[in-house]
């Protein structure tokens, strides 16, 4: 059976990293700002099709994962990353020149698909030794990738026409390419498994998994509620600025960019259990008091918790998925598993609409919070199965 070499540490991780940052900077920009703009005010499409665009990238990208995992344990590295970012050039030049809607939507389907194998490639990388370390390392360049892309791309679309912007996107969507030029995979099986005979062989490897399921999908729907409710919470239960708005949002995600690491190497060194339960109850506290905060000083500081006990799940979290991943099927156990957390980005924001609209905005906080604290208490509870 194939599965995919680690790179090698550190310029292998490096280039990982940056496809990472580059991937997730395009993807950040285009979906939160370009398209958003350019849609809308250039191609005179409605909001109602943008957002039905995003979507359909989403599930795109989560459904093809399951696909690509399976790919990968089959076919060349290579082949894969080449196909995929000659997939996501294409969409993204429909999404510019989608003077229909069928159009935006397709690019956007194409760009999510095209995207989708480079988190496999790179969760499939890390060594065993070091997986919470280098999984915080990983993280830390999409959330950078993913926080930097919309902000600067924003200046972009003041400063520059258009067409200005574009060329950016394409530019760095490009530079991952060149990078994944020199990623190299392992040799081809003469005879590969059938799907039937991998899936197989991974669900009786993957039975002891099933204590990871609440949180799988449970955390991603709890975060995910919150998406479509956010920038009006701010502004009328927290009485926020957009500018505070923004600094908020970059106080979060800065201090969780600077406890990816550091945590990820303590949960390598002193175990996973109690930076997962200890991140995701600190997470659920800090959700909860922020419906009850009256000032902007106060306000940071539970953002700043919220993003160090994020930084403290995510790559305990992911290294502990990587304990069921069997070794030589890392393409579709991947894939598996990220299909699974996807399910629940692709159901939150919309369970957070509805909550929301049949009570009010702080309702998906509470709902949020007690989903947190639910995971927080089911992993302490099963202290065997985590390590």
């Amino acid at each position: 059976m194939n599965d995919i070499r680690g790179f090698t540490i550190p310029l292998g991780l490096v280039r990982i990293a940056l496809i990472f940052f580059l991937i997730e900077f395009v993807r950040g920009a285009v979906l939160i700002s370009y398209i958003p703009n350019y849609a809308v005010s250039e191609l005179y499409l409605t909001v109602t099709t943008v957002g039905f665009a995003v979507t359909m990238h989403y599930a795109a990208d989560t459904f093809a994962k399951l696909g690509m995992g399976y790919l990968l344990d089959r076919l060349p590295l290579p082949w894969i990353l080449h196909s995929s970012f000659a997939l996501s050039a294409v969409g993204l030049l429909m999404l510019q020149y989608a003077y229909e809607a069928w159009m935006l939507v397709i690019g956007a389907i194409l760009f999510g698909i095209g995207a989708s194998p480079v988190w496999i490639v790179g969760l499939s990388s890390v060594s065993e030794r070091e997986r919470g370390k280098q999984m915080g390392t990983l993280f830390m360049a999409w959330m950078l990738g993913l926080g930097l892309g919309p902000v600067i791309l924003n200046f972009f679309i003041d400063w520059f026409p258009y067409g200005v912007s574009f060329t950016l996107l394409l530019s760095l969507l490009g530079a991952a390419w060149v990078i994944s030029w020199f990623l190299r995979g392992n040799s081809m099986s003469a005879h590969p498994p059938s799907f039937s005979e991998q899936l197989s062989g991974l669900v009786s490897h993957m039975r002891a998994v099933r204590p990871l399921l609440p949180g799988m999908i449970l955390q991603t729907l709890g975060a995910a509620m919150l998406l479509p409710i956010l920038p009006t919470f701010a502004e009328e239960n927290l009485k926020l600025t957009t500018s505070q708005y923004s600094f908020l949002l970059i106080t979060g995600g800065g201090f969780a960019v600077l406890a990816l690491v550091p945590m990820g190497r303590l949960s390598d060194k002193l175990g996973k259990k109690w930076f997962l339960v200890g991140g995701f109850l600190c997470f659920s506290f800090a959700m909860y008091m922020l419906t009850t905060i009256e000032s902007l000083w106060t306000c940071l500081f539970w953002a700043m918790v919220l993003g160090v006990s994020y930084g403290a799940v995510l790559p305990a979290w992911n290294a502990l998925l990587a304990q069921f991943v069997p070794p030589e099927q890392k393409g579709v156990g991947w894939g598996v598993f990220s299909t699974v957390e996807g399910i629940g980005v692709m159901l939150g924001p919309v369970i957070g609409g509805i909550i929301a609209d049949s009570y009010n905005l702080t309702v998906p906080f509470y709902v949020c919070a007690a989903l947190f604290l639910s995971i927080g208490l089911f992993y302490l509870w099963f202290p065997k199965q985590i390590g």
